[in-house]
């Protein structure tokens, strides 16, 4: 199988395509934004683009990647080497301003995704383009693969009530779209005005891959997910963020294990899960004991009795449910010792941090009340979803 081209590869070995862009460009980016051999593409731009290339954009976590968590800001600055201005789009605001695109023509999007509505990228590129529909500014991604592929889909679609940062719009957990197919999808069922938006599409993408069978180099896209199974994972531990477990910030493993102080984890696996989870007939993975000590974070300091989730078969394991499961039965076995959250999450200080994380106070009941596995077949409906994907998909299973 040969490596696939990302939409920066494309764009630097098209020379003609990139004398489209006559006017100053701008560049979204972050850590992952790399080609093959591991070059920056803001490097790539100053080469293209000379003096024409005029400002820099970071999402979440900062055009560095180093800001950890939610809710932690980062500010705007003059980039040392390349001598333009960095714009933080999670700081102050998450919407450009006027002043940030002044002087602007074309605005490039590369961000690496990880394929799940509870990440915040896709929401920074659609409100990039619902600020951009008031300018004469083209916006252009180049197109990354989604991790988790493009194909399976999982887990409610978002209730409009539960919006937040990290779940604008009504999509299913695994959306199964690329980062340029959700901003087609914006242009399509979500803008009120439609803008000058094209996609540079990545060359030898299948559907059907996850991101091991791309070949591509994995770069954390942010400071938690540091290598590609962790993609895999998060859709089940982003859930314990709307909890006091800890999904394992603040150690090497991040977003594949959860814990807490008052788990005695081989007690509890043998004594319990182990046969609930062949109960549950949840396949592709495994539940493997374990104690871990955040150095930061929830339960800094503490050595916690936990899980870490291996997965087996990627084609047949479903995050998702694994989470929710997971959940579903810490909080009973837990008792008093569980405990969700309290706001604010994501700028929401009204809503409880599951429930936005979660798109939905159902789930949450649906844990509460220790309701069955089959039951969470009627928090899937993808019937008109499926049909709104089929209309701007781009590439081909």
């Amino acid at each position: 199988m040969m490596k696939i081209a990302t939409g920066l590869e494309v764009l630097i070995n098209d020379s003609r395509l990139q004398k489209e862009f006559k006017g100053n460009v701008a560049l979204l980016c972050h850590n992952a934004s790399i080609d093959a051999h591991f070059k920056h593409a803001a490097l790539s731009f100053k080469t293209i683009f000379g003096p024409r290339f005029v400002k820099l954009f970071g999402p979440q976590h900062g055009f560095s990647t180093d800001a950890q968590d939610n809710m932690i800001e980062t500010a705007h600055v003059e980039h040392p080497f390349f001598k333009i201005p960095v714009y933080s789009l999670y700081s102050e605001t998450r919407v450009p301003t006027d002043e940030m695109l002044v002087g602007i023509d074309h605005i490039f999007i590369d961000l690496q995704d990880v394929g799940c509505r509870m990440y915040t990228y896709i929401y920074t590129l659609t409100l990039l383009l619902e600020k951009c529909s008031e300018k004469d500014i083209e916006v252009i991604v180049l197109d990354r693969p989604n991790p988790l592929n493009g194909i399976t889909l999982e887990g409610n679609i978002l209730d409009p009530k539960f919006a937040s940062f990290i779940g604008r719009h009504p999509i299913p957990v695994r959306h199964g779209m690329t980062i340029g197919e959700i901003g087609l999808f914006h242009q399509k069922y979500w803008a009120e005005k439609r803008i000058e938006y094209r996609v540079i599409k990545m060359l030898g993408w299948e559907r059907g891959m996850f991101f091991e069978d791309t070949q591509l180099p994995w770069l954390l896209p942010s400071p938690n997910l540091a290598r590609s199974e962790s993609a895999l994972t998060f859709p089940a531990t982003v859930l314990f963020e709307g909890t006091h477990l800890s999904e394992g910030r603040g150690t090497t493993q991040s977003l594949e294990i959860v814990g807490h102080p008052k788990i005695e984890p081989y007690s509890m696996f043998e004594g319990h899960l182990k046969q609930a989870l062949k109960k549950a007939r949840l396949q592709g993975v495994a539940l493997r004991p374990m104690t871990f000590m955040p150095t930061f974070q929830k339960q800094a300091g503490k050595v916690c009795g936990g899980f870490q989730i291996h997965v087996t078969d990627k084609k047949v394991y479903q995050p998702w449910r694994v989470g929710q499961w997971l959940l579903r039965e810490l909080y009973h076995l837990m008792d008093n010792d569980f405990h969700w959250l309290d706001p604010p999450y994501e700028y929401d200080y009204i809503n409880l941090p599951i429930d936005i994380i979660n798109g939905t106070d159902r789930l949450r009941h649906w844990v509460e009340n220790n309701e069955s596995i089959e039951m969470l077949r009627s928090f899937e409906d993808f019937k008109e979803y499926r049909q709104m994907l089929e209309s701007i998909k781009i590439y081909e299973e």
